[in-house]
């Protein structure tokens, strides 16, 4: 594996990638930023580095993520460059996702809008009933908005709903999401 990378450098050289050079980039982090497991958990890796006071919110969604079978990597939060908060693998496809924690009733296209150029794929951890009506027009409005986004990860309670842009260009995206989300 080598020596261990530097954390921030690397991941601030994440906004001047794209494609397969910014996967490999992905799994270059997680593969030799000095990661170890979490004690007490099975699939959750964390750094030395010190955590800010999201790691709760943090840790909460990376262990619903696990129950999904990822392998987590919770990043740190180097404060001189926007990053992503997590690193999810599974089927050696390393993937980046910011973590938005939604509490209140109608804070998620807020939330989304937050994430654009931090990463394109966002996690979505609903602490709160939220309607699915409104939830599906955020999620559509935030694809409208940014057009790198690829993929809204959403958890609610312990289901996982995965959107793309190509199901939110689906004229049935609507119902096809509250049928997910309400069931």
């Amino acid at each position: 594996m080598g020596d261990i990378i530097d954390i921030a450098a690397e991941l601030s050289l994440l906004h001047t990638l794209q494609g397969a050079a910014f996967s490999r980039q992905v799994e270059r982090i997680a593969l030799q930023a000095g990661f170890h497991i979490l004690p007490g958990e099975d699939n959750i890796m964390v750094t030395d580095i010190k955590h800010d006071d999201d790691f709760p919110n943090l840790l909460t969604a990376a262990r619903k993520a696990a129950s999904h079978g990822f392998k987590v990597y919770i990043l740190p939060n180097p404060k001189s460059t926007r990053t992503a908060d997590l690193i999810l693998e599974r089927k050696g496809l390393f993937k980046m996702y910011d973590l938005k924690t939604i509490q209140g009733k109608s804070s998620a296209i807020n939330r989304l809008r937050e994430s654009i150029g931090q990463t394109n794929r966002v996690m979505l951890n609903m602490a709160t009933d939220y309607n699915g009506r409104l939830l599906a027009s955020d999620i559509k409005a935030y694809f409208e908005e940014n057009p790198n986004a690829n993929e809204v990860m959403i958890f609610k309670g312990s289901k996982m709903i995965l959107v793309n842009r190509g199901l939110v260009r689906n004229a049935m995206f609507n119902r096809l999401f509250r049928k997910m989300y309400e069931k």
